[in-house]
């Protein structure tokens, strides 16, 4: 459930959008044939490596005290040799210049312990390629970018939660993998990856037609995957998994939501209302009734308020990239939904031309760098560029549309190699 602080304008969209729909939804066209077949997808893995730390100061220790052990056996010595100098250069009264061996020493070994002193000042050391990029900048003349304040102007709105702000996204992104899906198509005998699209396609629309909340959207998608993840569905009633998972969605989300009669329409009798309810109670029963999961949409609403400076424009193309990422499985089965979010905001900013690219406001409150999102930014990129000859025009339809600034005629971005 998204956020109260980050929910833009809930007061002008509801007035709008919460309707009973009634009758409306028998003039909506029912789910396609889902009877194509794809190949499957592969599931990837992620190697992920660890630092390796060094003791340096047991190693200073060590020297040290290897030195103490010489250092009587240099002071007996220092006599016989300060003799024989003498004799062979005839300058006894040299002789107390060879005990200053020792006080080198002693100076040495306490150079040696320098570092000791300045422990804390290592461990808050930069790395070795950070310090050379932060000279590189100030040898060029160029200023630090300042991270910005995007809660400054929510001081005094009290819905905003500004105490708090920070400690949910902390929550969101610590249980976020509890509401991820892994690839779970090797489980399903009867459906693949390409039923979901096109079931993904209608679903947009019937959200369309009933003029629901964007974040039903979100939740009915992450109710969908996670019960096909765990239960095997014919493909006969892989609609009816639709219908009945944004029915929960609604009635989560939703101040006035779609009654089962609506939906019932909306499929075009393809089921009775009894079939929805079994399906809803048997999806609650395998999900354990926990609905309240990190979606994309809680990210994407904070990530582009940071996108600054934010217009109307930018905010449809985030969306509109968001909703390409729900429609492609391997992108909703290999990235976290905080990651799919800034990689949106990211490939909207490259496409609108927004420079730089990613700035370090962008990089405090997403925690994410340029380079973790590149991956999945070229492939919501892709999924752009594609999206006017696709047989899927659910999403493109939408944000064609000037209610949504035409976003989706706007030129995907030519070239994501040149983010730097």
């Amino acid at each position: 459930m998204a956020s109260i602080a980050e929910q833009p304008n809930n007061g002008e969209i509801r007035e709008n959008k919460q309707k009973n729909m009634g009758g409306e939804g028998r003039n909506r066209r029912v789910l396609q044939d889902i009877g194509n077949l794809v190949a499957k997808q592969g599931h990837v893995g992620i190697n992920v490596s660890k630092p390796v730390a060094r003791n340096f100061r047991a190693q200073l220790l060590a020297n040290a005290q290897d030195k103490n052990k010489k250092s009587s056996t240099e002071v007996e010595n220092a006599a016989v040799v300060a003799k024989a100098k003498a004799k062979a250069t005839q300058k006894p009264k040299e002789e107390p210049e060879v005990i200053v061996i020792s006080s080198d020493d002693e100076s040495e070994e306490k150079e040696e312990y320098v570092p000791k002193a300045n422990k804390a000042r290592d461990k808050d050391a930069k790395a070795f390629s950070s310090v050379l990029s932060a000279r590189s900048k100030a040898a060029c003349g160029l200023p630090r970018e300042p991270v910005v304040n995007i809660d400054e102007t929510d001081n005094d709105n009290e819905l905003a939660a500004l105490d708090y702000i920070d400690d949910i996204y902390e929550f969101y992104k610590n249980t976020e993998k509890d509401g991820c899906v892994h690839d779970y198509m090797g489980s399903q005998p009867d459906i693949n990856a390409k039923m979901r699209s096109i079931l993904v396609d209608w679903l947009i629309e019937v959200h369309r037609k009933f003029e629901l909340m964007p974040e039903t959207l979100y939740l009915t998608m992450n109710i969908v995957d996670r019960f096909l993840s765990v239960k095997a569905v014919p493909r006969r009633e892989l609609q009816l998994v639709g219908i009945s998972s944004m029915l929960l969605a609604s009635k989560y989300e939703e101040i006035w939501a779609p009654e089962v009669n609506d939906f019932v329409c909306i499929s075009d009798n393809a089921y009775v209302s009894a079939q929805v309810l079994m399906m809803e109670k048997t999806i609650l029963r395998k999900l354990e009734w926990y609905l309240t999961v990190p979606t994309p949409y809680v990210f994407l609403v904070r990530y582009i308020k940071a996108s600054t400076p934010s217009d109307e424009e930018m905010e449809y193309m985030v969306f509109f990239l968001a909703e390409l990422s729900m429609m492609h499985y391997p992108t909703v089965v290999l990235h976290c939904p905080s990651l799919i979010a800034a990689s949106a905001v990211l490939a909207a900013r490259c496409t609108l031309q927004r420079t730089p690219f990613w700035t370090s406001t962008l990089k405090h409150y997403t925690g994410y760098s340029e380079e973790q999102l590149r991956d999945c930014a070229k492939i919501l990129v892709n999924l752009h560029a594609t999206a006017a000859e696709s047989k899927l025009r659910a999403v493109y339809k939408k944000y064609s549309s000037s209610d949504c600034c035409c976003v989706a005629l706007r030129s995907p971005a030519k070239n994501m190699t040149s983010l730097s």
